[in-house]
């Protein structure tokens, strides 16, 4: 099988020895595809948009990338037990490589503030799963203290193993490139642990000679839930965008390191704008992301809007968009923003009817 998963693709660059067992469901390798309708937006020569698709993930998210390097150092420290607060694809991912591991998992999450196909698949991989009613923030702060009291590792972004995995995903883009490194770099930010990750990788394939030059980082928070951008932490954030719904980012300040090591930018976009980014993925590129995912495409289209993009010489300018997650980890937004379905009675004229086609049949050519 061509995909052997990120530690062993990618062992060179981790902190992983022959002593460690690895614990894999063969993440990685995710599509790198290419997106026309967005590098039109772009309103400049030579621009061209690739869509990191995450999604393709085994949970259906990037954070299969860190979780299997922290699972991994887990087993090999000879842990019972793991533990996270969630909005959802944390959970998800501990849950299922805990389960590959033959290790419990444990789950605190903020009480409806978490989209149910995450929250299905947390439970189906059988994690104990525990609501408070509070936030995100509160949730990392209890099993930040559980942690550190009994023998149950965190697996949170803090855990510096879940950056050391998800960087891999800096590797890919490059290797999919042909050796090159993209021009700029967007990436939805909450826990901000993503775009440290990405820096992370990036600098480092640089210092390996694989790269001459690194990318310009391009994060995105909702923008009522965006402390980075406003300075501060949000008490109450607020988005549909669960998924980078946290008030008190984790790793606020690598995020910032990687926003101004790069001269690049951490800004805001709206739900609004989230969400028509979401729909636009879907229906004109087909592919089908999480809502918090498109926040990087948002931001793309914002900028785009604004005239950012400036062709500086004869040679293509690449922007790659991360898309986080699948959009099944949100079915119920999904149903929201799509046009609803019709019933009829199960006959051809009623179906004809609805799909607009009264008419007579149009003749079909012989062989068609």
């Amino acid at each position: 099988m061509n995909n052997r998963g990120i530690i062993s693709k990618y062992r060179h660059y981790l902190p992983v020895t022959g002593k460690t067992p690895i614990v894999s469901l063969q993440e990685g390798n995710t599509p790198l595809i290419p997106a026309s309708s967005l590098a039109q937006m772009a309103n400049a020569r030579g621009i061209s948009v690739y869509l990191k698709y995450e999604g393709a993930n085994p949970t259906g998210s990037f954070k299969d990338r860190g979780m299997t390097l922290a699972i991994s150092k887990a087993k090999e420290a000879g842990s019972k037990a793991v533990i996270c607060a969630s909005t959802g694809n944390t959970s998800a991912s501990a849950a299922a490589y805990a389960a590959r591991a033959g290790i419990k998992c444990f789950v605190v999450l903020p009480k409806g503030a978490i989209a149910l196909g995450k929250l299905a698949q947390a439970m189906m991989h059988g994690a104990k799963v525990i609501a408070i009613e509070g936030n995100f923030d509160q949730a990392l702060e209890i099993v930040k203290v559980i942690s550190s009291k009994y023998n149950v590792t965190l697996v949170n972004s803090i855990n510096p193993y879940r950056i050391e995995g998800q960087k891999t995903g800096a590797f890919e883009i490059v290797d999919a490139l042909g050796g090159r490194c993209p021009d700029f770099h967007f990436i939805p930010v909450g826990n901000a642990g993503n775009i440290t990750a990405y820096w992370k990788g990036y600098k480092e394939y640089k210092r390996a000679g694989r790269i001459l030059r690194l990318p310009r980082m391009m994060g995105w928070q909702a923008a009522m839930s965006a402390p980075i951008v406003i300075g501060k932490p949000v008490k109450n954030p607020k988005t549909i965008a669960t998924a980078i719904k946290i008030g008190n980012p984790a790793s606020w300040k690598s995020a910032v390191e990687a926003r101004d090591e790069s001269q690049g930018m951490i800004g805001t976009v709206t739900d609004k704008e989230i969400l028509a980014a979401y729909r636009h993925l879907a229906q004109v590129e087909g592919v089908f992301c999480e809502p918090a995912s498109a926040a990087s495409v948002a931001g793309f289209i914002k900028l785009a809007a604004a005239k950012f993009f400036k062709q500086q010489s004869s040679l293509e300018t690449v922007v790659v968009c991360i898309l986080t997650g699948h959009g099944l980890k949100d079915p119920d937004r999904a149903l929201s923003e799509s046009v609803k379905f019709k019933t009829c009675k199960p006959a051809v004229p009623a179906v004809m009817k609805l799909m607009g086609l009264d008419g007579k049949p149009a003749s079909r050519k012989r062989g068609s």
